[in-house]
């Protein structure tokens, strides 16, 4: 897969979700998928591992340059809910959930997509994965790639042909299907978070999910 094409697997080892909309900023992204009413706390992907791994155990000095009561106050080292990163590359923002399935739901997909296009990527700790495309908050196409003949959306043609990912499927091991799918599209679409990206300091919010 190329370097530039998320997942950095080796990085995500539990999973990730990730919704791409184009046309947006990143904090627009934000407010579309967490709520308006969120202020982002900027995060580089090293400072969020370690809010993830460590939570309210967080000590001073364990991620030098933020204050520790600022993040406290904000709720970001409260683990008992969703945290999102977000940044842009080329044209398209993206947003990043390193654990948990928020982003994978359809209503965050549509809120994403209003007037433009967005894209949803998933895999599971269980390497189960979902891709899903939707334009002007309609999901055109939602499916398993190893089953893209069983697709959800309301016009899987659009995405097909706009990537031609089907070919890319079938010309693989089944067994990549995702990967082959996910990079045919990506490319295609010209949407992708590239490692230097990835590990840049970029906006972040906890989601309290209903």
């Amino acid at each position: 897969m190329s370097a530039t094409t998320f997942p950095n697997s080796h990085l995500y080892e539990f999973g990730y979700c990730v919704i791409f909309a184009k046309g947006i900023s990143p904090t627009e992204l934000l407010a579309r998928v967490a709520g308006e009413d969120k202020t982002p706390t900027p995060l580089s992907r090293a400072e969020a591992d370690a809010i993830q791994q460590l939570g309210e155990d967080l000590e001073e000095g364990d991620i030098p340059g933020l204050d520790l009561d600022e993040l406290r106050d904000s709720g970001m080292l409260d683990n008992d809910h969703t945290l999102l990163r977000a940044g842009s590359h080329g044209d398209w923002a993206f947003a990043v959930e390193a654990v948990g399935l928020y982003l994978a739901e359809d209503e965050i997909l549509e809120s994403a997509s209003r007037g433009t296009a967005a894209l949803s990527v998933t895999l599971s700790d269980s390497t189960a994965g979902w891709i899903a495309y939707a334009q002007d908050g309609e999901i055109l196409s939602s499916f398993d790639p190893l089953f893209p003949e069983q697709d959800h959306g309301t016009n899987p043609q659009v995405l097909e042909d706009l990537t031609g990912y089907r070919e890319a499927i079938a010309g693989g091991e089944r067994a990549d299907s995702y990967e082959s799918a996910l990079h045919k599209i990506q490319r295609e679409l010209r949407c992708a978070v590239p490692q230097a990206a990835d590990e840049a300091s970029m906006p972040a919010v906890r989601v309290v999910e209903d």
